[in-house]
């Protein structure tokens, strides 16, 4: 069977930036150095033409699709290229039996599919045969999690490799390529200040593709003019705004403002004020920050200005930055605006953060201090003969399931870290706090 090509342009076809700048070998290619730096386990994989099934999991733009043409140009099997979107069960059997019959004559077939998930069992099941049997090595590619999207004894018998998204100075090392190398524009007098290649790199969240194709845009609507007789085009701040619908909302996400930003967040919902917060979360995100930089925020502010008062807002903190992982922008703005309205109406307490400040002062300068022998875990003749648990009592054996047994350290024996308010429910687990600490006292003094 004739080996298929990636892209059927033909020469005079027009290519966008993006595809024209693909790179062509692992030496041009940028990101995911733990899996193709010198030495490592994709690269010597790729480089040996020792391909097993395998499978890309990662966001769009990381370069799923480039290794896959990658291993196109280095491998020695014939490489067929399958597209889920537009293939079917016929097509599948097809080129099945097409792979079955090289294998007979000793060659082998590596299928690429890109968008793997978006076949369905029925399809998925029409590949297990041939990878059972060797007919076939099957790639995959997907920006969904494998485990929930492709049959299980299918990615059984494939190895996963987790591509993650590019940095920013992945992205400008891109961009800054496409301003030089032929294939971009190299040949041509393209001004645009390293800061808008910044900016840039920043909106395109880790996407390449993304990225190349805001810059060949920028560049096309760029100004025109001429320099000792040869063309230059411009690059302008107002060009780049337009091009992305961005207006002076682009900012540096390790600079000032963005951290002006984040602040604004954290301070209005600290002072209940669910609108601010809502407007600081839509600045951020439409300035093109990475929403789960916010939901890591947001799971932090849970504990540190909620806390016991509403001990729902962390889990629900923590389910907006699941949703963000699986479902990306624009579509988990929503539930990042949910979790932060949350945040902003919830009761508040900050005495998780005092605690936790007060506990690790005292840990510092107490690090020698020994655990008490009788919460020690005596498992070894020997420890037990030090005395290690002796006296360990199992409040699970008590009626009232407490114990006056003495767990912290000689020397802080009476400190006292959770000071509890009276927000919401923590004034329950403030009343239970103070019952506690009733409890032992009285029954350590009638010892």
């Amino acid at each position: 069977m004739k080996q298929m090509s990636f892209f059927d342009y033909s020469e005079e076809a027009y290519q966008p930036l993006a595809a024209r700048m693909r790179p062509q070998s692992l030496d041009e290619f940028v990101g995911q150095e733990q899996l193709v730096k010198p030495g490592g386990i994709l690269r010597r994989l790729i480089e040996s033409d020792n391909i097993s099934s395998m499978i890309f999991w990662g966001p769009p733009g990381v370069g799923k699709t480039t290794l896959a043409q990658i291993i196109a140009k280095h491998t020695k099997a014939s490489f067929i290229n399958f597209s889920a979107v537009t293939s079917g069960i016929k097509e599948i059997r097809t080129v099945m039996q097409q792979a079955e019959e090289n294998r007979h004559f000793g060659e082998r077939t590596i299928v690429f599919v890109d968008e793997i998930h978006r076949f369905n069992k029925a399809q998925q099941d029409a590949f297990l045969p041939f990878v059972e049997k060797g007919s076939i090595v099957l790639i995959g590619a997907t920006t969904e999690n494998p485990s929930f999207e492709i049959n299980g004894a299918l990615l059984s018998r494939c190895r996963v490799f987790v591509l993650h998204e590019l940095t920013p100075e992945n992205i400008e090392t891109l961009l800054r390529r496409a301003l030089t190398d032929e294939r971009g524009y190299g040949g041509q007098d393209i001004r645009i200040d390293q800061e808008m290649l910044g900016m840039i790199a920043s909106f395109a969240n880790g996407d390449a593709r993304t990225a190349l194709s805001v810059l060949e845009m920028v560049i096309l609507n760029g100004d025109i003019s001429t320099d000792e007789g040869h063309e230059v085009i411009t690059v302008s701040r107002d060009t780049l705004e337009q091009c992305i619908s961005r207006k002076a909302l682009l900012y540096d996400k390790k600079g000032e403002q963005h951290y002006n930003l984040i602040s604004a967040l954290h301070k209005s919902m600290r002072n209940s004020d669910a609108d601010a917060a809502v407007y600081w979360l839509a600045r951020m995100l439409e300035a093109g920050e990475d929403p789960l930089y916010v939901a890591r925020r947001v799971v932090r502010f849970a504990a540190e200005d909620v806390g016991l008062a509403d001990p729902q807002a962390m889990p629900i903190a923590v389910a907006a930055y699941q949703a963000c992982h699986y479902i990306g922008m624009p579509e988990c703005s929503v539930n990042l605006t949910e979790a932060v309205v949350y945040m902003a109406l919830a009761p508040k307490s900050n005495a998780m953060e005092t605690a936790y400040y007060a506990a690790r002062d005292d840990a510092r300068n107490s690090l020698d201090e020994p655990v008490p022998l009788v919460i020690r875990n005596g498992v070894t003749k020997l420890m037990r003969d030090l005395d290690y648990g002796k006296g360990y009592q199992y409040a699970h054996d008590y009626e009232e399931k407490l114990t006056a047994m003495q767990c912290l350290p000689d020397s802080l024996k009476d400190r006292r870290y959770y000071q509890p308010t009276d927000q919401g429910r923590e004034k329950e687990f403030g009343e239970r706090h103070r019952q506690i600490l009733d409890w032992k006292k009285k029954h350590r003094e009638d010892r």
